[in-house]
Formats: structure tokens, sequence, C-alpha cells
């Protein structure tokens, strides 16, 4: 896992970065875990997730509290269906394992899409490379350094 840590440290020195990665032994795997763990709304929880759409892998930044609607990602990019990438997927256009998938720091530039809700919070927490590791971000500037642009792509929630 050292690794994976590693390449996070050195991603984010590149885009001028210091974060406070802080390291949770009993897990950050799920955003419950995380919120939990860190003390935090699981809504300030940012979400890592990878989706295949058409054939391009993306990056879906999205908020503990919501779902990615697959119909949704796919028409932002312009392809006719998206789905959740398989754990290989994953790490082949990441480098990273899910549960640990940082929000930046990929081996190539991934399109990347940012949940609304997210430019909701003063202050959000990301996975830092590994399952245990997270990191506080301001949500202005998680956009610029993973490069994300924001959308709507997650599924209606009912009202109440």
């Amino acid at each position: 896992m050292s690794d994976a840590a590693g390449r996070f440290s050195e991603a984010a020195a590149a885009a001028g970065l210091a974060p406070d990665v802080r390291r949770f032994p009993e897990g950050t795997r799920t955003a419950e875990d995380a919120a939990r763990a860190i003390g935090c709304d699981v809504g300030q929880i940012v979400k890592s997730l990878v989706f295949v759409a058409g054939s391009e892998p993306v990056v879906a930044l999205t908020s503990g509290r919501n779902r990615v609607d697959p119909a949704k990602l796919a028409s932002l990019c312009g392809a006719s269906d998206a789905r959740k990438a398989t754990a290989e997927e994953v790490r082949r256009a990441t480098g990273y394992a899910i549960g640990g998938t940082p929000p930046f720091g990929h081996p190539t530039r991934l399109r990347c899409f940012a949940d609304p809700d997210l430019m909701d919070c003063d202050m959000v927490w990301a996975a830092a490379g590994t399952p245990e590791s997270v990191f506080p971000i301001v949500p202005q500037e998680l956009l610029r350094i993973a490069g994300a642009q924001v959308a709507p792509f997650t599924e209606t929630r009912p009202a109440g």
C-alpha cells in the first residue's frame, strides 16, 4: 500500500498541494465508514468512482450521500451507455484499487465530473491512494487539481 500512498503524495506535490493525509486503520472504504472515522457528514465524502462511458474510463467525483445515474453520466460523455468499471479497469485507468482511488494523480488525465452537491460544502474529504487514508480539500481546489467539470449525474433523490 505504501507504493500507492507514495504515488498519491507525488501527484499532490506536482499539483502544488501538500495534503493533510489522515490514516484510519479501521478503513475508510465506504463513504459511511469514512464519515464515521473523520467525524464529518457523509455528504462531505468524495467518492472517486470510475465508470466506462462507451469505451472511455471517466471519473465521477460523487458526494457520499449520492449515487451515480449511469444514463446521465453517459449523456454527459456523449456515449450511448455507461457502467461501473470493474476492479481491473479501475486499476488500469487510475493506478489505484477500488476503495482508495484518489480524485487525481492517475497515469493519464481522465475525463472527470464533479457532483454539484460537493460544491455546497466548505471542505470535503477524498481518498489518498489507499483504503485507509483520506485528505481534506476545499471543493474549488479539488475541481482545479482533478480537472473536473461540475455536472448533474446523480440519481434524483426522493423529496422529504
